[in-house]
């Protein structure tokens, strides 16, 4: 096996202060010391002219929302203290918020549990100007997803998976839906949909107001899984509509309702039922819907274009893969109703392409051996594109500008490391979310240009100097196969290369992720342990992304081989570097690093000492269709390599500690995996050691499994 390093040491802290301090981190100081933890502006939301912003911001009334003025930079409360009470005097629970297009409304709702930010509960409606609650929305039936209309007149809501409407002015009430119940779901997607395809709102508002499009998904055939709680005597079980690969989903369609007439028309998304809708959209024409078709094995994706008045349906775009089709949030139509904005992976990365509105291509946009990020804003009148690039390197991420017609590519952000960006409306603004490995986020405002207005929040790495921190790593290696890998490393502190250390692989590991990059870590227990003598190291492997799409494309049918490979090949490495004990090499990893975790230690047994698996995927077999099946077909198809990839299959190899973690709420790989991973150890009278937490869910184990796993890596490894 061949080797070859490309390092960059970065320093947490100065030279004088790493070897003036020795301060210990402890679980204490991660958990409790406010120094050590980040900070942003919370709640951040553009005005439509672009001059100004909001954000929630605590201060002596408890939590508020500010307006903070581009030009001035003066910042002023809008709303908080004694003015967030209801009409009965109760207070307000401020936890999320949206302004109503024209400025006038802030609409205050609560959050439930979900992927991403998702409104529910009570609503609240605020008049800014005579400051005082217009509207207050409630119901003993769950209400979600909470949108203004875009002519600010109505807000749109599903309540017992029903869309309503409501008069803003009148506050009069229109029921539009009438068929919702636990198994049909309108304007809200089941769990999977969620999980899976990152989607929240189940349905939108057209340019005009005039009618709402929505999904509408029957779970009625979906199988169910129940979560047991045992904090009551009879531990009743919670039931959870779950599709386990290769079974049945749930049934989707999509329907337009026309206010007016409270008439719902479906759309025409072809004779094949057993298909995901992942996205629609309108196009700036009202009465065009865009939809993204995408077939059950997501290896072919179709843009249809709908007309809502009758439903029917025309496909203007086709994406296929050998492997599998990515969908994305780029899909912009512009503002002169000829063009829209589309991004594909079809050359090998992730690009953006210009299309006239039947579907026939311009130009491609982005060009080259590295993938764009994100779309972020489009300034159609000088025809130019803003968006977030991996093109200086797979580690970092920066803004930049283009002409659509692929010339006058310009990098705005200047400094080393990732850069996540808010563009305004107005296109003049940009708010800049900065950090790199060493140095904790700032938040800056500059203009378009690049050219910097003020700091927002500068970060402070004061506390940092009474800790001794090692300096991090970034380097790359070649697999005995020829693929070069990058991958990062913090070594002990006082760094002796002559004497031995043990170390710790830290992996996720899972199709199109990330975890070398050149941003700040909230993963300070990583640095506790090389305090305590121990390497730290972490790689991407093959199957992550930010390296085009052949990249991801190696475990198609067979995870967890190229997998395992590679951090057998990263412990080859660390063995290479000779200050590494290989007797005593461990991994760690939660979900699909969990999963890598417990298969490299039954299948790599002899360079792996010990491993700690938290909430594992143990079979795929037990996991979610969309997610599985993406990447390796239908149990039915597939057979061999869902057999394969399961730690099941070498359980007698098992020579190493395995310390296995489990949420027993887990909703989302289910306690199922681990059981019966338990029961084959067990059968083959394997031991290892085990933690439940019966409350908890897929992770958020909190201190008692910091600690947990402190004790294990330290008496074990």
């Amino acid at each position: 096996m061949k080797f070859h390093i490309r390092t960059c040491l970065i320093f947490f802290i100065s030279i004088t202060a790493l070897f003036s301090q020795q301060k210990k981190l402890t679980i204490n100081n991660i958990l409790g010391d406010p120094g050590l933890k980040s900070k942003s502006i919370i709640g951040l939301k553009w005005f439509n002219d672009g001059n100004k912003f909001s954000f929630l911001k605590y201060d002596e009334a408890g939590i508020s929302v500010y307006e903070h003025d581009i030009e001035t930079g003066e910042e002023k409360r809008t709303l908080g203290g004694n003015e967030l009470k209801d009409t009965y005097g109760e207070p307000i629970l401020l936890r999320n918020y949206e302004w109503s297009p024209d400025g006038r409304y802030m609409l205050i709702t609560g959050l439930i549990h979900a992927r991403t930010v998702k409104s529910g509960g009570t609503f609240y409606l605020y008049d800014i100007n005579k400051k005082e609650f217009k509207l207050i929305v409630d119901s003993e039936e769950e209400q979600v997803n909470i949108q203004f209309s875009p002519d600010g007149k109505k807000l749109g809501f599903v309540r017992a998976n029903n869309l309503f409407i409501t008069d803003i002015e009148t506050g009069e009430e229109q029921k539009l839906t009438f068929d919702g119940s636990e198994t049909v779901l309108n304007g809200v997607f089941d769990w999977v949909y969620e999980e899976e395809f990152s989607i929240i709102k189940g349905w939108e508002w057209s340019p005009d107001s005039r009618s709402i499009a929505y999904w509408q998904l029957d779970q009625s055939r979906v199988p169910k899984v129940y979560i047991t709680s045992y904090d009551s005597l009879y531990f009743p079980p919670e039931e959870q509509y779950y599709p386990k690969a290769g079974g049945s989903n749930s049934i989707v369609r999509i329907g337009v309702i026309n206010i007016s007439s409270g008439e719902t028309t479906w759309m025409n998304t072809g004779e094949e039922k057993d298909i995901y809708i992942p996205r629609i959209k309108f196009t700036n024409d009202p009465s065009r819907l865009s939809i993204q078709r995408l077939n059950r094995l997501q290896n072919k994706l179709d843009l249809l274009i709908a007309d809502i008045t009758t439903g029917k349906t025309t496909t203007i775009l086709t994406e296929t893969d050998p492997c599998w089709v990515d969908v994305y949030d780029d899909l912009t139509f512009l503002d002169d109703g000829e063009r829209f904005i589309w991004s594909s992976e079809r050359d090998g990365f992730l690009h953006f392409y210009l299309y006239d509105i039947e579907g026939n291509l311009i130009n491609q946009i982005t060009k080259g051996d590295w993938e764009i990020s994100k779309l972020n804003s489009v300034e159609e009148e000088e025809g130019i594109i803003y968006y977030s690039s991996l093109e200086k390197s797979p580690l970092e991420k920066d803004l930049y500008s283009i002409n659509m017609d692929g010339s006058g590519r310009k990098r705005i952000t200047e400094k080393k490391g990732t850069h996540s960006v808010e563009v305004s409306p107005n296109n003049k603004f940009f708010i800049d979310k900065y950090s790199n490995v060493n140095m904790m986020p700032s938040t800056v405002l500059f203009n378009i240009n690049g050219t910097e207005i003020r700091k927002l929040i500068e970060a402070d790495m004061s506390v940092f100097n009474e800790y001794d921190f090692s300096p991090v790593e970034f380097l790359s290696f070649t697999t005995s196969d020829g693929i070069e890998l990058n991958a990062a490393m913090i070594k002990p502190s006082g760094f002796d290369p002559s004497k031995k250390y043990p170390a710790l692989i830290y992996n996720y590991s899972g199709p199109g992720s990330q975890i070398v990059k050149d941003e700040w870590s909230t993963s300070l227990s990583l640095y506790k342990y090389t305090q305590n003598g121990y390497v730290i190291f972490w790689l991407d492997n093959r199957g992550t992304g930010g390296r085009g799409k052949d990249f991801e494309n190696m475990v198609y049918k067979n995870l967890g081989n190229y997998e395992v490979m590679d951090m057998v090949a990263g412990a080859k490495y660390l063995i290479s570097t000779g200050f590494v004990d290989s007797s005593r090499i461990g991994i760690y990893g939660d979900s699909y690093g969990g999963y890598i975790a417990a298969l490299t230690l039954v299948k790599a047994a002899d360079y792996f000492k010990a491993a700690v698996s938290g909430a594992p995927v143990i079979h795929w077999k037990y996991y979610d269709t969309i997610y599985t099946e993406r990447f390796m077909q239908t149990p039915q198809l597939n057979p061999d390599g869902y057999k394969v990839s399961s730690p099941l299959e070498y359980v007698k190899n098992l020579k190493g500690r395995l310390l296995l973690i489990h949420g027993m709420a887990d909703d989302n790989v289910h306690v199922q995996n681990s059981v019966v991973f338990m029961n084959e150890l067990q059968k083959a009278n394997k031991q290892f050691d085990l933690m439940l937490y019966p409350k908890a869910m897929h992770g958020g184990f909190g201190r008692h499994y910091m600690q947990l796993i402190s004790d294990f890596i330290y008496k074990n490894l």
